[in-house]
């Protein structure tokens, strides 16, 4: 038995499964002699960390990594950004692959930078930087990859940018170098376990949502890039089928995304309403956008402040634990509360709910390592991002402050598995983003951990 898993950043349901599903022919076969339905992501429903939650099979809590950028300790400035030496004293699952001989390629599967050694080879992934030392284990085969695509890349650079034309040249190019290395790689080393991840998906998302999605506030009908999103998904499953093509026939193939996409109303600028409701208070206001780290904050009489991101991550001024605070640890919950309630009731600017969600992390995750948000926010069901600058004088905005953006994520990605031991198509209901691993050991007739959080679902 042989395992490859395809992972597409952000594939949307909707899209796969549902309006292009007859223009995807290769997506749309594996449906039809397999398993497929939505795959729930975890809470954030972000690329780090949910590809690691999923190929670990533990939460974000666990794996005490709640997005990108986290916070090191209970400092004001002390944050850290998530690479895989965060994720070092986890297991992943080609580790137990590894440990029972199976031969591995990995490519692009975040975190992977730095990469570390496995039973077989591993390319970085869009967390690597461009000049990075080591990029790839072993360190030899980046200059064989470089040759295979010409010049290989780990992102699509400048991917929030109004040079649309630009763009879409340079998300098609990224494509295709990755499968092209991918292809190479299959056929060239030995392997039992092959996974991929490519991230133009998501970018192709955030770029063009826009001039796809009728229903999103900036859509123009008849814009020239009313197709974009729909050629590159046809563009992707013929790659896809392509690499298919160089499967033997015993191979189990998994297409899964880490979490969705939907398009972007607008912005929540959390730290601006949170200055309106009393918990957040600056001691000079600023004449400009600034990052909330910029700004000048009066922690002596502030109670929270937050993070701007995909979702908002509010974190409470504590006695005896952030350096300044002033929340005594009795009332925390009490001054929680009151922020879930003030949050669920915010408003869009025509004065409508827009039916945001605040959760408790302890909620979520079953333990919470590192140093958890106090809440973690969706904004109108993640319909709004969190921005997190001040300097606007409002709550609402419709430029993003890291950029354009068209879409946000959405907390189902997909998931398709074609087994040769069964043909027949069905469609499963409550996938989740941790059963993939316990699946992965599963078709390799290896049983999971008791640390893994998921069961197999084949």
């Amino acid at each position: 038995m042989k395992v490859a898993v395809i992972g597409l950043d952000s594939a949307a349901p909707e899209l796969v499964f549902e309006r292009w599903r007859e223009e995807l022919p290769n997506l749309r076969r594996l449906m039809e002699r397999g398993l497929w339905g939505r795959l729930e992501s975890v809470h954030p429903p972000i690329t780090v960390p949910a590809w690691a939650c999923m190929v670990s099979s533990r939460d974000p809590g666990q794996l005490g990594a709640y997005g990108f950028r986290n916070r090191r300790d209970h400092s004001y400035q002390g944050y850290a950004i998530a690479n895989a030496s965060a994720f070092n004293r986890h297991e992943m699952v080609w580790d137990i692959l590894g440990q029972a001989g199976k031969q591995v390629i990995l490519l692009g599967v975040p975190p992977s930078y730095p990469p570390r050694p496995v039973n077989g080879i591993q390319v970085g992934c869009f967390l690597t930087p461009p000049s990075a030392a080591t990029s790839t284990y072993p360190a030899e085969l980046r200059a064989e990859i470089e040759q295979v695509a010409d010049g290989y890349v780990f992102d699509v650079e400048g991917f929030r940018t109004d040079d649309k034309a630009g763009l879409l040249e340079r998300i098609h190019a990224k494509t295709h170098k990755h499968f092209a290395v991918a292809r190479h790689l299959l056929t060239t080393r030995p392997w039992d376990f092959f996974m991929m991840v490519e991230m133009g998906v998501d970018r192709i998302h955030h770029g063009f949502w826009k001039y796809m999605d009728p229903t999103h506030p900036k859509f123009e009908p008849g814009n020239p890039y009313q197709h974009a999103i729909r050629d590159y998904y046809r563009a992707v499953d013929g790659e896809v089928g392509e690499l298919l093509a160089l499967l033997p026939e015993e191979t189990a193939i998994l297409v899964v995304s880490d979490h969705g996409a939907k398009k972007m109303d607008g912005g929540i600028c959390f730290n601006e309403w949170l200055i309106r409701q009393g918990y957040l208070t600056l001691s000079a206001a600023p004449t400009q956008r600034t990052p909330i780290d910029k700004a000048a904050i009066d922690w002596s009489r502030t109670k929270a402040w937050g993070d701007g991101g995909y979702y908002g991550r509010l974190f409470l001024n504590v006695k005896g634990r952030e350096p300044q605070g002033i929340i005594d640890p009795g009332d925390v919950e009490k001054v929680r509360s009151d922020l879930i309630a003030e949050i669920e009731a915010i408003q869009d600017p025509a004065g409508r709910p827009i039916g945001s969600r605040a959760y408790r992390p302890e909620e979520l995750y079953r333990e919470c390592r590192g140093v958890p948000p106090d809440l973690i926010v969706y904004f109108g069901n993640l319909d709004w991002r969190s921005v997190g600058a001040v300097g606007l004088g409002t709550i609402h905005t419709f430029e993003n402050d890291t950029g354009p953006d068209d879409a946000n994520h959405a907390q189902h990605g997909i998931c398709i598995l074609a087994d040769p031991r069964y043909e027949r198509s069905t469609r499963r209901e409550g996938l989740q983003l941790l059963d993939i691993a316990p699946t992965i050991l599963s078709l390799y007739g290896l049983p999971a951990p008791a640390t893994m959080g998921g069961r197999a679902f084949a």
